[in-house]
């Protein structure tokens, strides 16, 4: 039997949920995690469904076997030569990055081994990154000939144009500190405390108010998009709408009486 037979026959994405953590773990470990239609289709399902589950607050994604996620799967691809198969897989892939953004719960990426090109899009597209000292990141489609520029849209919109240009053009990896630096990751620890600092900042998350922490979410990634003014303006609004939700009140009394909030979700 080869290496890679048992992934033939196991789910693509596997689902753990444990104190309001959801963790979805790519399970493709013969293939590096590569994102085959399979898996893209898993996640993306799994993202949208996770949108009306009140009971999880933080949603984490990480992989099976030695790699985070290798990319798309270049076999796969290579078995459908056509233009129009190759813009509905990278469609597919588009709306699965953007369910990501749009989940109205934090998405953390937990990045073990190698994460390169749309791998590495992936860890850029998740909210937060905690990376072990081992991770290591590039977007290598470049070596292929195949420049990569869907994973070049979250790339550039985490680090710096020069030092995202470097990687779409050289296709070289950096180490985690390297990417944490950068700002691709929030967080680097040895391969031994990975988990414990993934729950760490999870829990962190899941002690704040549901309320602020959905309305933050969603007002961060549409802010980025507008112009100064308006971002202001909008912004605005958002607080004062904020600021008559239960848990606004609650977590202001909590304060000024020097208790701990009970937050409502509301």
């Amino acid at each position: 039997m080869s290496s890679t037979a048992p992934d033939a026959i196991a789910p693509p994405l596997l689902r753990e949920d444990a104190d309001q953590v959801c963790t979805l773990t790519l399970n493709r470990p013969g293939q590096f995690n590569a994102l085959s239609e399979s898996l893209l289709d898993a996640l993306e399902q799994a993202l949208l469904a996770l949108a009306d589950e009140p009971a999880v607050r933080v949603v984490v994604i990480a992989g099976a076997g030695r790699a985070f996620c290798a990319g798309h799967d270049l076999k796969e691809m290579r078995a459908h030569p056509s233009a129009d198969y190759y813009r509905a897989l990278f469609a597919r892939c588009s709306r699965t990055m953007q369910a990501i953004v749009a989940l109205p719960k934090p998405v953390i990426a937990r990045v073990h081994g190698i994460a390169t090109a749309a791998g590495c899009q992936l860890v850029a597209t998740c909210d937060l990154a905690v990376a072990s000292s081992e991770a290591r990141f590039a977007v290598s489609g470049i070596d292929v000939g195949l420049f990569c520029s869907t994973p070049s849209v979250a790339l550039s919109r985490n680090v710096s144009r020069k030092r995202a240009f470097e990687m779409l053009m050289t296709g070289g990896f950096v180490d985690a500190e390297t990417a944490r630096e950068q700002g691709l990751v929030n967080r680097v620890v040895a391969p031994e405390a990975l988990d414990a600092e993934v729950a760490s900042l999870a829990s962190a998350i899941r002690a704040k108010s549901p309320v602020a922490v959905e309305t933050g979410k969603r007002m961060f990634y549409r802010q980025l998009e507008q112009p100064l003014a308006e971002a202001y303006r909008y912004a605005g609004e958002v607080m004062a709408c904020n600021m008559m939700a239960e848990d606004a009140a609650e977590g202001i009394d909590a304060f000024i009486a020097k208790r701990r909030p009970v937050w409502r979700g509301r």
